[in-house]
């Protein structure tokens, strides 16, 4: 008898076991469709405010708006002053504050300059008098600047900017890269 009633005890234990797994599968799942359709919401909520900004953007001090991005990326005011730009690597290249730093802006990520120093061997000795690209230390510190640090309306404000700085049309760009020379 004591036999049966633990039996009887440990199927119930297991079914109920069973039934709150099943459940709480399913809260789950519900959980997770409701967080896809707030994204979802979230996403369009984003685009129609992009919509709108876009039809507004200026920018009417480029090297403020530059020295601000930069300072979100660094922690503090780099007091930047465009030095030179160039057209092939694209790059600027301007003064910071600091005893001769420098910093360089680029729309190219490390790898990309690592696969342009490798194909431009030959043509090497031409670009390394040229571009501050080619002579960028190791010891370079690297800072990648997009829509998800520089602002909301970053990659519409960065072509405005790139051009009034440098005199160069480009293409629409999402991400800048900061190098800081030390």
């Amino acid at each position: 008898m004591e036999l049966l009633l633990a039996l009887a005890v440990i199927t119930a234990v297991i079914i109920f076991g069973a039934l709150i797994s099943i459940g709480n599968e399913r809260q789950r799942q519900a959980i997770e469709e409701l967080r896809e359709h707030v994204i979802l919401w979230a996403i369009q909520d984003l685009r129609i405010k992009r919509e709108h900004l876009a039809q507004e953007v200026r920018v009417d001090d480029p090297l403020g708006w530059l020295n601000r991005i930069a300072a979100k990326a660094r922690g503090y005011d780099l007091k930047l002053q465009v030095i030179e730009a160039f057209d092939e690597p694209r790059a600027l290249v301007c003064s910071t504050g600091e005893a001769n730093g420098r910093a360089v802006f680029t729309p190219f990520s490390p790898d990309e300059l690592h696969r342009f120093k490798q194909e431009k061997r030959g043509r090497l000795s031409q670009l390394v008098a040229q571009n501050p690209l080619i002579l960028l230390p190791q010891n370079a510190i690297r800072y990648d600047i997009s829509t998800l640090n520089g602002g909301m309306t970053f990659d519409l404000e960065l072509p405005l900017v790139w051009n009034s700085l440098t005199g160069q049309n480009v293409f629409p760009m999402e991400r800048i890269w900061m190098y800081i020379c030390p």
